[in-house]
């Protein structure tokens, strides 16, 4: 009995060391331990945090399409949706996941340091800017004399916003907005007070302009390799008032690697689930064209960037050891050269 009652004490004393209501204390000493004490609560949650948050940062995929109406729902089937809805709700989808949890802005312990889900959620942003421009520029207005959607107009607007600020505007409310107007524009849509125009000409737009969103980030991770050092710069070719061409540095930092990977997932992800919408929304015009099995090989295709390494490598080209950027460029700039033939398709 004495031995465990001394045991007890021992513990006691142990813990003493942090008690910041000990009686022999005074006020400036359990100031301290009271500091120390959540210090040291905050060190055990840190994990628990970037956990939760990296979790959340990284959506499921889903599929916009409306469901397919078999032979036995065929009489009690709503109609289809007005032309855009689906289209617009994958943006308001995809923005509403964002929000969940949008951490390029954050300046705090410990999300701070989750750079791969930031670059990811930049990827998603770079998608939703891309496509607002062309629903704001193209998809919105019969001709380009008619006046620009103001709903549209001020959703490309927000989105355009700082993505790294927190506050004086917080990239978070200036995403807030442009989910509202987003919101705002679909119910148009269903009043017909808004349009949303699927013509060809329409769609070679968008398609061109995600395709040289796709250019940009297939450069980046091409110059990942350790020994790509200089590059040749391409501006200038064809150009006759310019007079040859120059090398120009590319090496990326190894603390850049996985930030260009990172960006590159988001931007899959979320091309997809905008390819998805397309494909609802431009369904009769990709019949026409004989073009509906290429993009749905493209989207097929958008899958298999989804895939995440516990550590993103970044080996020599005859390395037992994989170099995941070149891996997942590969992959895209497949897709981004399917994008440009059915550019072509279209056109014919």
């Amino acid at each position: 009995m004495a031995e465990q009652t001394g045991q007890e004490q021992e513990a006691k004393g142990c813990l003493s060391w942090i008690n910041p209501l000990a009686a022999d204390l005074g006020l400036t000493g359990r100031l301290v331990r009271l500091v120390l004490l959540l210090a040291l609560l905050y060190l055990l949650s840190i994990p628990v945090v970037m956990v939760y948050e990296y979790a959340r940062a990284f959506p499921e995929p889903f599929d916009p399409r409306p469901r397919p109406i078999t032979g036995q729902d065929a009489g009690a089937a709503p109609a289809p949706p007005p032309r855009g809805v689906v289209f617009t709700d994958t943006l308001i989808r995809l923005g509403e996941r964002m929000l969940v949890s949008w951490l390029p802005n954050d300046v705090v312990y410990p999300s701070i340091f989750l750079d791969n889900p930031q670059n990811f959620q930049l990827g998603e942003l770079e998608v939703l800017r891309y496509c607002t421009r062309v629903l704001r520029d193209k998809l919105s207005r019969q001709r380009t004399t008619d006046k620009i959607d103001p709903l549209a107009d001020r959703a490309f607007t927000d989105l355009s916003n700082n993505p790294r600020l927190w506050i004086f505007p917080s990239a978070e409310s200036k995403l807030r907005d442009a989910v509202r107007a987003l919101a705002a524009y679909r119910r148009g849509l269903e009043k017909g007070s808004s349009n949303f125009y699927p013509r060809a000409d329409n769609l070679i737009e968008l398609l061109e302009q995600l395709t040289s969103l796709l250019g940009g980030v297939d450069t980046r991770l091409a110059n990942a390799p350790r020994d790509w050092r200089q590059r040749l710069s391409e501006e200038t070719a064809g150009d006759r008032y310019t007079e040859g061409e120059r090398l120009q540095r590319v090496q990326v930092p190894w603390n850049q690697i996985d930030d260009n990977f990172y960006f590159a997932r988001g931007v899959a992800y979320a091309l997809r689930e905008v390819l998805m919408a397309v494909d609802w929304e431009f369904r009769d015009i990709l019949r026409i064209k004989r073009s509906t099995e290429l993009m749905q090989n493209v989207i097929a295709e958008l899958a298999l960037a989804d895939f995440e390494p516990w550590v993103v490598l970044n080996g020599d080209r005859d390395s037992i050891f994989a170099n995941h950027s070149l891996k997942l460029m590969a992959t895209l700039e497949d897709v981004r050269q399917k994008l440009i033939n059915l550019q072509h398709m279209l056109e014919r």
